[in-house]
């Protein structure tokens, strides 16, 4: 394989191996808001923000700990016939199902894309478009001026009422993530095909 490839897998492993190992600690967090919500309804006046922000950090768990679990071989497979085949037909099978999630994971994106511009209070158009004409404004006129292109910014229709749009950027950050992991387990496939370890 070239340097190029082999580079870009390394790389990846080690981004998605560096963030996975950070996003396995948001579960304490999780469990600490968690506990929070238990104690705040059994002592004290229930708080407004408990569950939603309990739904943001399992978000921002899965998503991110997504490539991780995908790097380790962790996620779940039907093994009915894989398990008995050989490696070399093993990176046959993968190299071939992976370009159905690499489609998939690209559909996703698309759509974390135009939700986040959405949330943004772009509400026509094409989202990347709104997002350079965003980045160009912020460069250029400075971040008043970007906020003012901004639209009416969505907020979640409960009490609480978050801005949407964090989270909407994780899902953007976590589902890339996923694409890079998927392309770099692709091309170790294809070694292991042509004998190459990677």
């Amino acid at each position: 394989m070239p340097k190029v490839i082999r580079g870009f897998v390394r790389g990846v492993d080690a981004m998605n191996y560096f963030i996975g190992r950070i996003a396995m600690y948001l579960i304490f967090a999780l469990i600490g808001v968690l506990m929070w919500s238990s104690v705040s309804k059994t002592f004290f006046e229930p708080t407004l923000w408990t569950l939603e922000m309990a739904q943001f950090v399992m978000v921002a768990f899965y998503v991110l700990g997504g490539p991780y679990a995908i790097q380790m071989g962790s996620n779940v497979r039907m093994d009915l016939f894989y398990g008995n085949w050989t490696m070399r037909q093993k990176a046959w099978m993968d190299a071939f199902t992976v370009l159905f999630l690499m489609f998939y994971l690209g559909v996703l994106l698309y759509g974390a894309i135009g939700s986040t511009a959405y949330s943004l209070g772009h509400f026509t158009g094409e989202p990347f478009s709104f997002f350079w004409g965003l980045f160009t404004t912020l460069i250029t006129e400075g971040p008043s001026a970007a906020k003012e292109q901004m639209g009416f910014m969505e907020r979640s229709p409960t009490a609480w009422r978050p801005y949407i749009w964090p989270v909407k950027t994780i899902m953007i950050i976590g589902v890339t993530l996923m694409l890079l992991q998927v392309t770099a387990e692709f091309f170790r496939d294809i070694g292991r095909i042509r004998g190459e370890e990677i």
